[in-house]
């Protein structure tokens, strides 16, 4: 059958474009980087866990000190986890135990895919989604609070806020969840309502696990009162939540 010249050569262009260019999501799923940076007056140990199923970026676990940022390319397929930061750690040689005083994921600067202790702030993210390439984004008090902490995410399209908490909570926490590195000494963490007290309606369980019956408190209202771009219990709609087109960086930020 005769092809005519035509033909060949809009074949042979559509070729070179399929092995030149990648696909539009292909592109922004290669190109996307987290940025750490640790603006706090002290130093964090940022940790990484996955949820189940996923990649373990960066060995889940570093050092940085303050006034310090470290980057790293984003899972390049879809990925969801989390990133937090670890509070007044510390290696004793004798026993080989790295621990912290918040956010502490089992005796290790690399967690393995183990979560951090609460109380501590969350950042949650779920990458690659859809046709678009979105990532969602989040900042969680539900397990209380240990360190201020943003997401801001560069050059996305469509609904791209900046979310977290700025505030130090430790300022504002009451006496009933102050968590201390030891008695008598600094308050390092706040408690949520729900770890402080442990009640079903606190916690959003049995019940009261439905967005019907789980209900703020007068605790999570304090959370929600200085960080109102954050969830402060189980089935929490913050008045914002980040789900960002293409983003090429995603900055987890301590002490914005």
């Amino acid at each position: 059958m005769a092809v005519s010249l035509l033909t060949l050569t809009l074949l042979s262009t559509a070729l070179l474009l399929t092995l030149v260019l990648p696909s539009k999501g292909a592109m922004a799923s290669r190109n996307l980087t987290f940025t750490v940076l640790n603006n706090c007056p002290y130093p964090v140990w940022p940790a990484i866990q996955p949820n189940k199923g996923y990649s373990v970026p960066e060995k889940s676990g570093f050092f940085l000190p303050s006034l310090t940022h470290h980057s790293f390319h984003a899972p390049s397929t879809t990925w969801s986890g989390r990133i937090w930061g670890r509070t007044r750690c510390s290696y004793n040689r004798r026993s080989d135990q790295f621990t912290c005083a918040t956010g502490d994921c089992g005796g290790s600067l690399q967690c393995g895919g183990l979560g951090g202790k609460p109380p501590v702030t969350l950042a949650q993210f779920s990458l690659h989604n859809g046709v678009n390439d979105s990532s969602s984004y989040g900042v969680s008090l539900v397990d209380g609070f240990n360190v201020p902490m943003t997401v801001t995410p560069h050059e996305g399209k469509g609904f791209c806020p900046v979310v977290g908490c700025q505030a130090n909570m430790l300022a504002f926490c009451p006496p009933k969840l102050h968590v201390r590195q030891r008695r008598g000494g600094s308050v390092v963490a706040c408690m949520s309502g729900c770890q402080a007290f442990g009640t079903d309606k606190l916690c959003c369980r049995n019940r009261y696990n439905s967005r019907a019956t789980c209900r703020p408190s007068f605790l999570s209202h304090i959370f929600k009162k200085a960080c109102p771009s954050t969830f402060t219990y189980a089935h929490d709609t913050p008045s914002l939540v980040g789900d960002c087109a293409s983003p090429s960086e995603l900055k987890v930020i301590f002490c914005p």
